[in-house]
């Protein structure tokens, strides 16, 4: 039999081997690159719990746990009521019960545009019939979440807490509050793990949000290298303290965003000189790409889409289309925040949550420390109350603080919790990632 390659042939690839063993060897040398295309080394990790303990919660057929993350060095807590096929249950219905809502919210949209040959009688019965139906789905996800929530707390956050001592609620301000970073891995990456708890008496505090502010990180690195930015910009960068909104509230067939309550705290806190708006009639796409590279801090209020299946192609609806995960992620921006007030569900199965990603974590693998996102389309009062509420107190005076972002927004979302907890689907999806 002949060989497939000739002698030729092999000659070349063990060059080229030899080729690529060298130059991995010079870039090793070099300041910073001793590690590359190596595991990271635990001790370069472990500074990212330096103000607070990171949780892996680590899925797997085998065995479930939670990789507890301390200064001092990694504990692994198992978590026997958590499971592969339970998880993965969880997350498609969760994204199930969320799409039939948003479908149910374009219906109502529908239902409300005028019909010239449609008689009013029938159009009175149709938006009624529509508005029935978009209040039975939203029902049906207070039901789902609720019901996740209190699973998400027996089996993941509950056990974890106790072990970290976190069993009562603490007193004064957030901004004392002891602090976790949540980093879930397989289905878990969708889930609100950050509101997991039993919310229908928040006295009984056995929740997340009456123990500790939390943060989500994509990985260890992601968090350490985040921490390594955050001294403060340079002189050299004084010029990027401003801030770019991306103000594109109502397109085609998208329900409409009412952002006039943030909207008005971020032009009260940012005067002219500090601040770009770019509206419906300015934000294309290119616009928006050229314009992050000269600003610090960015709001987008705006609809958004995730595509889990193909995540590269999901991003922020704008007026000429859609500025996407892969437009974002090939530039790299040296921000310190950006606010994302409006999505949409992510979508698609979860065959391959880990290579998920979503637009948060697209801003922030590209640059930003902090970002506070939705994790879907959210009610619009719900969202102004949020995010008014939140550049109330991070911004003034043409700057902001974006590291009071995590514990501002705890406060906020627990105060809406503590005043609709049977609505958990107007105060979960709100999130911080970052340091």
């Amino acid at each position: 039999m002949t060989h497939p390659f000739s002698s030729d042939d092999v000659g070349r690839r063990m060059a080229l081997a030899r080729e690529w063993e060298e130059l991995v060897a010079q870039v090793r040398d070099l300041d910073g690159f001793a590690d590359f295309l190596k595991p990271p080394q635990l001790e370069t990790l472990l500074p990212a719990a330096e103000r607070g303990p990171v949780v892996i919660v680590n899925v797997s057929r085998w065995r479930c746990d939670a990789l507890i993350v301390r200064r001092d060095g990694v504990t692994a807590h198992e978590l026997p009521g958590l499971t592969l096929d339970e998880a993965t249950a969880r997350a498609n219905a969760y994204l199930s019960v969320l799409a039939d809502a948003e479908v149910a919210d374009l219906r109502r949209l529908d239902a409300q545009r005028p019909r010239p040959s449609q008689a009013p009688r029938d159009a009175i019965r149709r938006r009624l019939a529509a508005s029935r139906d978009l209040e039975a789905a939203h029902q049906r996800v207070d039901e789902m979440l609720a019901d996740l929530q209190a699973w998400m707390w027996d089996a993941i956050a509950g056990p974890v807490l106790d072990r970290l001592g976190y069993t009562e609620t603490p007193g004064g301000e957030a901004a004392a509050w002891p602090r976790v970073w949540w980093c879930p891995t397989g289905p878990l990456t969708i889930l609100p793990l950050h509101t997991a708890g039993r919310h229908r008496d928040p006295r009984d505090g056995r929740t997340v949000l009456d123990r500790v502010v939390s943060s989500y990180t994509p990985t260890l690195r992601a968090l350490v290298e985040s921490r390594r930015r955050d001294d403060g910009p340079n002189t050299a960068d004084r010029d990027l303290d401003r801030l770019l909104f991306v103000d594109v509230p109502d397109l085609p067939d998208l329900m409409p965003i009412d952002n006039s309550a943030e909207r008005a705290a971020l032009l009260r806190a940012f005067p002219g000189d500090r601040r770009t708006v770019l509206d419906t009639s300015e934000a294309t796409t290119a616009a928006v790409r050229a314009a992050l590279a000269g600003h610090r801090w960015v709001h987008f209020s705006c609809h958004g889409d995730q595509d889990l299946a193909n995540p590269s192609q999901g991003g922020l609806r704008l007026r000429d289309g859609v500025l996407t995960v892969a437009d974002i992620t090939a530039d790299r921006f040296r921000g310190d925040f950006a606010g994302l007030s409006a999505c949409k569900t992510a979508v698609g199965g979860v065959d391959l949550l880990d290579e998920a990603i979503t637009l948060a974590a697209a801003l922030h693998y590209t640059g930003y420390r902090h970002v506070i996102a939705a994790l879907w389309s959210v009610d619009n009062h719900a969202s102004a109350t949020v995010f008014s509420s939140l550049y109330s107190t991070i911004a003034a005076n043409g700057q902001l603080a974006p590291d009071q972002a995590p514990a501002a927004l705890h406060e906020v979302v627990r105060r809406l919790r503590d005043e609709q907890p049977d609505w958990p689907h107007r105060w979960t999806p709100f999130t911080h990632m970052g340091p």
